[in-house]
């Protein structure tokens, strides 16, 4: 073989195996990894961002390839599209699978609110979305059984607890055309029910940690077992409403506040019995009370205190966008060495320039810019992570963002 031939074979080997060893100095390429935050519904401008930041492409299919798109929650409630960003986070999820890349939608405050029954920013708007030809017929049907159970309980409780005591122009308003409907699409056995219990409440991939709010800084919970806590509770309040339907104390439609109005009516009926009859000097007759439906009762009614919907729990903590550097400083590292990270990126708390925010160096990123500008008057964005590099995308453009310093350095603070 000539000297020419030969220095051509050795420079093809060569490129080959550097091929095979993924580059420069054995490296792969790094992983891309897009986050969105809060969407609220605006389906609108989640597409156009999602199209921004190349994972949509113009017919609305996935175009990102192998890289990763998180969605940080609170996609439901208060803009008109919600049942739209659902349709299309779930048609997402395979088509990612199908490109080797992924969608990770994760649940914010909202979500778990809708779950558990509590719909208070729910609008008409979007109950109406749901609604269909049928749907006058159904609320008329259940307003009867409204009444038939009302007028059952009243037979056995006095005084009947508020709850069972809507009058009929009462009830239509609270019921508009569609909450039914949303009510059992979000419910257990529901096509929307179903897949949001499926979603969990956080992902890490390379030493980055996403959640809607994220976890008090402080605490020594890990990750792993906030998410079993919050799926158990998800369950637990979803076995809850079963028992007293069961025990026709309520309708599958009831809402998390006439649950608790059911659970707290049945616990003042059994203490009052209880009085009773040590006012006598008699043993209490607790005929009529299930008493493990009191003893869950007296547990769920605690509700408040769970990490669901407990103020500064995991899913509703705003310390990361409102407290000062300094106070967050230690708790944080402290946070990020002890779960073995570099970052944190949580959404939550709109930003007051609608821009994404990097905090601590950028150990903390802030993603909520407002995007459904109806209610926030902010725009939509997404955060790029690749390797070590941050990109904040909007519609006009991309900016660069200070990246996390190493775990080292994080030690050292």
């Amino acid at each position: 073989m000539s000297h020419r031939w030969t220095t051509a074979f050795a420079l093809a080997i060569s490129l080959l195996c550097l091929a095979l060893s993924g580059g420069a100095h054995g490296q792969a390429p790094a992983q891309r990894v897009v986050v969105v935050g809060d969407i609220h519904g605006a389906l609108d401008a989640f597409v156009d961002i999602l199209q921004k930041a190349q994972v949509l492409d113009g017919g609305g299919r996935w175009a990102g390839g192998t890289a990763t798109l998180v969605q940080t929650g609170d996609y439901t409630d208060r803009g008109k599209d919600v049942r739209g960003v659902m349709d299309l986070l779930m048609a997402l999820e395979p088509q990612a699978t199908a490109a080797k890349g992924r969608l990770l939608t994760l649940l914010g405050n909202h979500e778990v609110m809708n779950v558990i029954g509590e719909l208070r920013d729910v609008t008409p708007e979007i109950f109406a979305t749901f609604a269909d030809t049928q749907s006058e017929g159904r609320r008329e049907r259940a307003y009867r059984d409204y009444v038939s159970l009302a007028e059952a309980r009243k037979r056995v409780r006095d005084p009947l607890p508020a709850v069972y005591t809507l009058a009929r122009d009462a009830w239509m308003e609270a019921h508009p055309l569609g909450w039914l409907e949303y009510r059992e699409a979000l419910g257990p056995t529901g096509r929307y029910g179903q897949w949001l219990r499926k979603r969990a409440v956080s992902a890490t991939i390379n030493g980055t940690l996403f959640m809607h709010a994220g976890p008090n800084p402080e605490t020594d919970i890990p990750i792993p077992q906030i998410e079993k806590r919050v799926e158990a509770e998800i369950a637990r309040v979803d076995r809850f409403y079963e028992r007293l339907v069961d025990q026709r104390l309520a309708l599958p439609f009831f809402t998390m506040n006439e649950m608790l109005q059911v659970a707290a009516g049945e616990i003042r009926a059994v203490n009052a019995t209880a009085a009773a009859a040590k006012e006598k000097g008699e043993a209490p007759d607790f005929k009529g009370f299930d008493l493990e439906t009191l003893r869950e009762a007296a547990e769920v009614v605690t509700i408040g205190e769970w990490n669901l919907l407990a103020e500064n729990g995991p899913l509703w903590y705003r310390g990361y966008a409102a407290a000062p550097e300094a106070s967050l400083r230690a708790p944080v590292a402290a946070f990020l060495t002890r779960n073995e990270l570099r970052r944190i990126v949580v959404a939550h708390s709109p930003q007051r320039d609608r821009r994404i925010v990097s905090r601590l160096g950028g150990s903390v990123l802030l993603i909520d810019t407002g995007m459904l500008a109806s209610t926030y008057q902010g725009r939509a964005s997404a955060l790029e992570i690749v390797g070590d590099t941050l990109t904040a995308i909007y519609s006009d453009g991309r900016v660069p963002l200070p990246a996390a310093p190493q775990l080292d350095v994080v030690l050292q603070r």
